[in-house]
Formats: structure tokens, C-alpha cells, sequence
């Protein structure tokens, strides 16, 4: 899972990120990559964020730094934000220069009911700290938000 900065919108030092427009095809990009080779279940199900978590608990039990795996935690995180678009009504949004700052991220997603959330920082902490403290399900499951029905 690792080079996906490497190659695409996100290659090389001082580019810049994908913008809110181009998440999407983010997240396709990244599940098309990473299931050509494996067959993880990453079809945009809330029940697919256990496959995240397993994925980034994965990452993380290596022992690698994060650095190493920062473009694969980036993906991750793109499929997370479009998981919180198909299933909860999120849209992704730019963020503004206050919540560039205080995300430590660029894009985001905005719940039907205007709170904002950073599914990219999400997968970084559940990455630093543990998928069984900061599981990905959980967070989706417990969001407030979000609309009451599957958007698809």
C-alpha cells in the first residue's frame, strides 16, 4: 500500500493535496490499488471500516514510522471520508484557513447537519494510537451527523 503519493495527484515534495473535488476519485483510486492484488471487502459499507481498522492496526504492529506509510494512511483515510459520503450524507468540502490550521489538513467532510470532520486525521490518530482505541467503526457509529438513512 505504500508510494501512493508517489504517483498521481499527491507526487512528490510541496505538490499539492487533492482538493474536495477530487477525493472521490482519490478514494477509487487508492481501493482499486489496494484490492487488485487482495481481496479486502472495500466496498464503501460501514462494515468495511473493520477492514480499515485491520488495515491500519496492520501498519501500525510493524513497527513502521509513520512517514513511511503516510501515503497509504492518506488513502485509507479518502476511503473513510467517502464511506462518511455514501453512507451518512457527508459532502467533502475545502477547508477554510482556520480549519486548515486547526485539522492539520486541507479537505474534509461536512455532515447534513453542518459539522465538520477530518476522516484523514481520523486514520493518522487511530494509526498513532491504536485501532482498538481509535477504531474507525466506532467513530462512525458514534458520529453525530449524520443522516439517518444510507445516501448510496
Amino acid at each position: 500500500m505504500t508510494g501512493w503519493r508517489g504517483s498521481g495527484p499527491m507526487s512528490g515534495v510541496g505538490e499539492r493535496l487533492p482538493c474536495a473535488r477530487e477525493m472521490r476519485t482519490v478514494a477509487a483510486t487508492f481501493v482499486q490499488r489496494v484490492t487488485l492484488r487482495n481481496r479486502l471487502p472495500l466496498d464503501y459499507s460501514v462494515a468495511s471500516l473493520r477492514v480499515v481498522d485491520f488495515l491500519v492496526d496492520g501498519l501500525r504492529k510493524n513497527g513502521v514510522e509513520e512517514a513511511r506509510v503516510r501515503d497509504a494512511l492518506f488513502g485509507l483515510g479518502a476511503y473513510v471520508g467517502e464511506v462518511l459520503v455514501r453512507r451518512a450524507g457527508a459532502t467533502w468540502i475545502d477547508f477554510d484557513a482556520d480549519q486548515r490550521f486547526y485539522f492539520g489538513e486541507s479537505t474534509g467532510v461536512r455532515m447534513p447537519d453542518g459539522r465538520v470532520w477530518n476522516p484523514l486525521g481520523k486514520v493518522r490518530n487511530c494509526f498513532a494510537m491504536g485501532s482498538s482505541e481509535e477504531s474507525l467503526r466506532a467513530f462512525y457509529l458514534t458520529l453525530h451527523g449524520r443522516a439517518r438513512r444510507p445516501v448510496a
